[in-house]
């Protein structure tokens, strides 16, 4: 897939446009990451990451960004005997998650909300 891409950007002057676009229409339909805790899955297939082909698989970034990562930060290092563990039932991580998942939506939801106005504004000046 990439190598028919690459050879469709072409090396002209909208090359980097058409990669923008293509690159925006084959991952726009891709299925969204979701946060989840794990214990309140019966199914362990869920924790499975297509992409990479590896049963279990977490992801997180700087804890200093987003509060899901917090969390997955504190559980990990729990998990490994580095801290503590944290006061929080599982359910209420999945309520936080949850949140998270719903807050990410909407933002995706109002990312492309704006790029639809911002073509339409475009579209109508030109």
């Amino acid at each position: 897939l990439q190598k028919s891409l690459k050879e469709t950007f072409g090396a002209d002057k909208y090359s980097r446009a058409r990669k923008e676009v293509l690159t925006y229409m084959f991952s726009r339909p891709m299925q969204m990451a979701l946060y989840f805790c794990t214990g309140v899955l019966e199914d362990e297939t869920l924790f499975h990451h297509y992409a990479l082909n590896v049963p279990f698989y977490t992801h997180f970034t700087s804890p200093i960004r987003r509060y899901a990562d917090i969390i997955v930060h504190r559980l990990l290092s729990a998990s490994l005997g580095a801290s503590s563990p944290i006061k929080m039932e599982k359910e209420a991580i999945q309520k936080q998650a949850d949140h998270c998942n719903d807050r990410k939506m909407a933002s995706k939801r109002v990312q492309e909300l704006s790029t639809d106005l911002f073509f339409s504004i475009f579209v109508r000046v030109r």
